[in-house]
């Protein structure tokens, strides 16, 4: 017999329909706020499944869910916790919930309303109300770097220890076995082939390019007008740098100082203990052109990169020579593969690119793209990945 299932507390109003559309998009957004990733197909596959079997039975609910919302075996573990929480009402290590959850009450206007209603005293419980659970992830997702408190920055840095670096990829000079019918034969294995087909070669072999990740650069502005950002937006470098193999961090300031090997630590308390150990220059002035004047010399164009993304991290103000910085970017644009530039001031509203700094560097840049909450850090990964 299926166990009964204790659905949120919402919707007494709605048809079932509408009320398994409300509970599938409520329950996508907790999964999105935990770190899944849920496409807006899923989500409707999902509401759909829901209006075919129901919201009272457990087994009925959890597979509709696993089943469209799942894509990977490494999500099943956040998926059941979730479910847990959202539909059983169990903290993530198994205790049922005594307190209220967190809601919102919409109004919804009912049609069966009397003309005359207006002329009595409204009760509270005439109205028909909607309460939505919500994840307070949801709301950090979408909230400005700058006005975290040191809670709700050690809550984004474990986000962002779950983002998912996947750059484009390169052809390498390394040729691997193919089974096209094209590219270098490959005479060792045709002849073996032929061997176990009695020496008649039966079918030829080839081989093909490999690919390989693009080498992934990031320049992070660690100057005073960054400080409320920098301190975010350096625990997504150290996931980079921790998570994926060829990636290169440097800090910009007063100065140029490269950061690779102390952000490299699975231990992000101590990688980022290590890394402002190292940067002397946190929270100072900024020289942005001629901290890339150094990257291109020492670094870029000796190999670094060649071919590579490279990322710079800054808002575009510079006490430097506004020309000597789009000098430099324009040298460093000619040899990468792509030039992002992440400015988190983009996302104000009426912003322009005035800063002299950041008007130099702009025509060389082929994405310009927001860095001031999570939804941005998110954008950034996808802009890296195409």
């Amino acid at each position: 017999m299926a166990r009964p299932l204790a659905p949120p507390r919402a919707f007494p109003t709605d048809s079932p329909t509408n009320r398994a559309e409300r509970v599938a998009v409520t329950f996508g957004r907790l999964l999105r706020g935990a770190g899944l990733r849920v496409p807006l197909d899923t989500m409707l596959s999902f509401a759909q499944a829901l209006d075919l079997v129901g919201i009272d039975e457990r087994n009925a609910v959890y597979w509709a869910g696993r089943s469209t919302l799942v894509r990977k075996p490494e999500d099943l573990p956040l998926y059941d916790r979730a479910f847990a929480v959202f539909w059983e009402w169990r903290t993530p290590l198994g205790s049922v919930v005594e307190a209220e959850p967190e809601h919102i009450t919409i109004t919804v206007d009912s049609d069966d309303e009397d003309d005359d209603a207006d002329d009595e005293p409204a009760d509270e419980n005439d109205e028909p109300t909607i309460h939505l659970r919500f994840s307070a992830v949801e709301v950090l997702r979408e909230k400005d770097f700058a006005d975290y408190d040191d809670t709700e920055l050690a809550e984004a840095h474990e986000l962002m220890a779950r983002l998912r670096f996947v750059g484009s990829r390169r052809r390498s000079r390394r040729l691997v076995p193919t089974k096209a019918y094209r590219g270098r034969p490959d005479l060792r294995r045709t002849v073996r082939a032929a061997l176990r087909a009695g020496g008649e070669p039966m079918r030829r072999r080839y081989l093909a390019p490999d690919e390989r990740p693009r080498r992934l650069v990031l320049l992070l502005d660690v100057s005073g007008s960054m400080e409320p950002y920098a301190r975010a937006l350096l625990r997504f470098v150290q996931a980079a740098v921790a998570g994926r193999q060829k990636v290169e961090a440097f800090a910009l300031g007063t100065r140029l100082t490269r950061v690779t090997r102390e952000l490299s630590s699975r231990d992000p308390d101590l990688a980022l203990r290590k890394a402002a150990e190292t940067v002397h220059d946190w929270a100072g002035g900024t020289r942005l052109g001629e901290g890339l004047r150094i990257f291109n010399d020492q670094w870029a164009v000796r190999g670094m990169a060649r071919g590579a993304i490279v990322v710079v991290l800054s808002d575009g103000w510079d006490r430097g020579d506004p020309a000597v910085l789009g000098d430099q970017m324009a040298r460093l644009h000619r040899i990468t593969h792509k030039l992002v530039w992440v400015n988190p001031l983009k996302a104000s509203p009426g912003y322009a690119p005035l800063a002299r700094g950041m008007a130099a560097a702009l025509p060389h840049v082929d994405a310009f793209v927001e860095g001031h909450n999570l939804d941005a850090v998110e954008e950034l990964c996808r802009v890296i990945s195409e």
